[in-house]
């Protein structure tokens, strides 16, 4: 009887969570695969990223070729505005891609938090929304960059459209650049965004909306009061996401304007164009200045929203 009394301690002790910790206590199975992880992001993230602060001192003309002339600060000096050797292409790169941060946090977010709400508050059909909201995720970027240069072509449908009612055709490309670049980018990760939101809505208990109703909170006041400060924490992973997803923006506006032209350049693409288009490895963007610190957003960004979600789900709150 002893005997099964403390087993039945032993099992009491091990259930619930205080007892799935205790899995933790062995080092080895988690090293297993911890290990692995940990080698390859050595060799392919923090190898590269070092490697290219070093270059980023260096004149390097071939990619994978010995070092070139030390050159010292000359690389960083074309990011500070105002000097000589100050690059206007980087300057608009830095530019675009600083409004396109901004933009994906207002429209895509926004708009995405927007279409959450209203999908929630109907009963039926909000599956067929769901899967019509995420569908552009499912079509690659590289399509639909060419699927927007038809559309926006000087003899496209939208421009025909235009001069049937009596306009004058627009050169999308050239007079309304950043717009015509900024919408495509927007438009695809909506529905990524509508996703997260609406399980995060999901997930509210129905009793706390029954209980707002009947305290009287209706309208634009129960959503101000129930869903967004309980999708606090969803938001900030979605910001997260959306900041460093804008810094790594290259393939849809990669296909959709030429490689020389400048003022759709973002630090993605002209990273790409000075690096195999023009041949310079280790100056302005690729292996210069920009490279660390685009690198540092992106690893602290994913590692902020990754470590906060395994965090919350190590304590039970997801």
């Amino acid at each position: 009887m002893a005997k099964e009394t403390r087993a039945s301690r032993r099992g009491r002790r091990s259930a619930g969570p205080a007892g799935e910790a205790m899995i933790y206590k062995r080092k080895w199975p988690a090293a297993v695969f911890l290990v692995p992880a940990f080698l390859f992001m050595i060799i392919f993230l923090y190898y590269p990223f070092f490697r290219n602060i070093v270059d980023s001192f260096f004149n390097i003309r071939i990619l994978g070729g010995p070092t070139g002339k030390f050159i010292g600060f000359e690389n960083y000096l074309k990011i500070v505005p105002g000097l000589e050797t100050t690059d206007p292409n980087m300057m608009t790169a830095l530019g675009n891609t600083l409004l396109l941060m901004l933009c994906t946090i207002v429209f895509q977010v926004g708009i995405a938090l927007l279409l959450a709400l209203m999908v929630d508050s109907i009963r039926r059909g909000a599956q067929v929304f769901r899967t019509l909201f995420f569908f552009p995720i499912v079509v690659s970027a590289t399509a639909l960059g060419l699927m927007f240069n038809l559309l926006l072509m000087s003899r496209g449908p939208i421009n025909q459209i235009i001069e049937r009612l009596g306009g004058e055709a627009i050169i999308f490309k050239e007079e309304y650049t950043f717009l015509t670049m900024a919408i495509p980018v927007i438009w695809q990760y909506v529905g990524f965004y509508f996703v997260i939101l609406v399980t995060g809505l999901n997930n509210i208990s129905e009793d706390i909306k029954e209980a707002a109703a009947i305290d009287g909170a209706i309208g634009l006041k129960r959503i101000w009061y129930i869903p967004l400060p309980l999708l606090r924490n969803v938001l900030i992973t979605c910001l997260t996401l959306s900041i460093t997803g804008a810094l790594k923006v290259f393939d849809m506006p990669w296909v959709m304007f030429p490689p020389n032209f400048s003022e759709a350049y973002l630090t993605g693409t002209y990273m790409y164009y000075q690096t195999f288009n023009v041949g310079n490895v280790g100056g302005v963007f690729y292996g210069g200045a920009d490279y660390p610190f685009h690198q540092t957003g992106l690893s602290l960004g994913r590692c902020y929203t990754f470590g906060m979600l395994a965090a919350k789900h190590a304590m039970g709150q997801l």
